[in-house]
C-alpha cells in the first residue's frame, strides 16, 4: 500500500537538510507549522486603531510622525564599562540593519508602530550564530505564545493564512517585544490611541459633520411645526407621528445627511433654529479633543498649532519638554532593552545609550550646562569633564 505521507516526509528531510547560506527574515516566506502552545491574540483591533487614530485623524498622525521621527534621529552610543567604543559591530548593525533599510528607517517604522499599537517587535536573524539582520514586525501579525510558568516562551506571527513560530531560545532571542504600560494586559501594551479613544471619535465626528454640512449646503437645522387645522386640539395622529419619525431618522439624521433640504406636505412647516459654533461650542470641543490627543502622546499642544493651554513661555520651551519628557524616555529604555537583548551575543560588558549631546534640540541646554560648568572654579578639569559628560584627559 502506497503510503501518503511519504513525498512530504521527503521534501521535509530535503528541506532541512539543505545549509542556510543565505540571512533573511524568516517572516519573508512564512511558513505553515504546528506545534504545541496556546497563543493568546492581541485583544486590540490594530487596523482600526491605525485608521481612525493615524490615518484618519491629523493630531494623532502628527504625533506619531513627531515621536517617531524624534526617536528615529537620535544617535546611539555604544560604551564598555565606562569607556565609550567609537567603532563595532552592534553599532555597524544599527546603522544599518538590514538590505533594504537604513537604522533610521527602522527605528522610525518600530517607534510608529509601538505609539499605534502600543507593542512593536524586532526580529535579530542570525547567520552562523552571528546576528546580522534585525527587522520590525508588524505588531497585529504577531501573537504572544505563553509557556508553563506564564511569561512567552514563543510568538506567532501570521500572514495570508499562513504562520511561523519562533521559539525564544538561544543567544540572543529571535524576537524582541517591547510594549507600552498596560496594567490591566499581561502580554501586550496600551496604545495611546486607546487612552484617547473618545477624543479621536469626537475629533473625526466633528470633521465629517462639517464635511457633510458643507456639502449639503451648510444649512443649519430647526423645527417642524405641525398646522394641520384650525380647530383646537389639531395634532398629528399617532400612525402619522410614527411615520414621520421613522422617515426624519432615515433620511435627515446623522452626520451624512446634515443640513439635508426636507419636502413638507400635509400642514407642517419649517422653523429654522440656527446656532452660531460659537454658541454651541462646537470648535472649542474640537479643540479641547485634539488637546487630549497630544495630551495622551505627551507632545505639547503648542507644537500641534491646537490652541489654548499653552502653558509654555514659548515654542522653544514646549519642545524641551517634548524631548526631555516623551522622546528621550522612549530611546533610552529602546536603548536598555536592546542592550539586553542584543548584548550577550558580542560579549563583554556592552551597554547602548543614546548621545544627547547630538540633538540640536537641546542644545541650548548644553550650552548653559558647559556655561556653569566651566564657571565652577572648585572643580578640577577632570571633574569638569565628568560633569558634562566625559571622561577624564588621557
Amino acid at each position: 500500500m502506497r503510503n501518503p505521507l511519504k513525498p512530504l516526509t521527503a521534501a521535509l528531510g530535503r528541506a532541512f537538510a539543505r545549509p542556510h547560506e543565505t540571512k533573511k527574515s524568516r517572516t519573508g516566506s512564512v511558513v505553515s507549522l504546528h506545534l504545541q502552545g496556546a497563543p493568546v491574540w492581541t485583544p486590540r483591533n490594530y487596523e482600526a486603531l491605525a485608521r481612525e487614530g493615524f490615518s484618519g485623524n491629523a493630531v494623532g498622525y502628527r504625533c506619531v510622525r513627531m515621536i517617531a521621527e524624534a526617536a528615529a534621529s537620535v544617535p546611539w552610543a555604544l560604551y564598555q564599562g565606562a569607556a565609550e567604543l567609537g567603532d563595532h559591530p552592534l553599532l555597524a548593525l544599527l546603522a544599518r540593519p538590514n538590505g533594504a533599510q537604513g537604522g533610521g528607517d527602522l527605528f522610525e517604522l518600530f517607534y510608529a508602530q509601538l505609539q499605534t499599537a502600543g507593542n512593536a517587535y524586532l526580529e535579530a536573524v542570525l547567520l552562523d550564530g552571528e546576528v546580522r539582520e534585525l527587522h520590525a514586525l508588524r505588531p497585529d501579525r504577531m501573537k504572544v505564545v505563553p509557556g508553563p510558568d506564564g511569561w512567552p516562551e514563543a510568538f506567532d506571527y501570521s500572514a495570508n493564512g499562513r504562520s511561523v513560530r519562533f521559539a525564544q531560545t538561544g543567544e540572543p532571542v529571535p524576537i524582541l517585544h517591547l510594549k507600552l504600560i498596560n496594567p490591566a494586559g499581561d502580554y501586550y501594551g496600551l496604545s495611546p490611541f486607546e487612552a484617547a479613544a473618545k477624543a479621536i471619535d469626537i475629533h473625526n465626528a466633528a470633521g465629517a459633520w462639517n464635511k457633510a454640512l458643507l456639502d449639503n449646503g451648510a444649512r443649519p437645522s430647526g423645527a417642524l411645526v405641525y398646522k394641520g387645522g384650525d380647530q383646537p386640539g389639531a395634532n398629528l395622529t399617532e400612525e402619522q407621528y410614527a411615520t414621520l419619525r421613522a422617515e426624519l431618522a432615515e433620511s435627515y439624521q446623522g452626520s451624512a445627511n446634515a443640513g439635508r433640504p426636507m419636502v413638507l406636505e400635509g400642514g407642517l412647516e419649517w422653523a429654522a433654529m440656527s446656532h452660531s459654533p460659537r454658541e454651541l461650542d462646537f470648535i472649542e470641543a474640537k479643540h479641547v479633543a485634539a488637546r487630549e490627543i497630544a495630551l495622551a502622546f505627551g507632545v505639547p499642544p503648542m507644537l500641534l498649532g491646537i490652541p489654548g493651554d499653552n502653558t509654555f513661555a514659548n515654542y522653544a520651551e514646549a519642545n524641551r519638554t517634548f524631548w526631555r519628557q516623551t522622546v528621550l524616555p522612549l530611546v533610552g529604555r529602546t536603548a536598555g532593552a536592546l542592550s539586553q537583548w542584543l548584548g550577550p551575543a558580542y560579549g563583554g560588558d556592552l551597554r547602548l545609550w543614546f548621545d544627547a549631546d547630538k540633538v540640536e534640540a537641546l542644545a541650548g541646554e548644553r550650552e548653559a550646562l558647559w556655561a556653569r560648568v566651566g564657571a565652577a572654579e572648585f572643580l578640577s578639569a577632570d571633574e569638569k569633564r565628568e560633569a558634562v559628560g566625559y571622561g577624564a584627559e588621557e
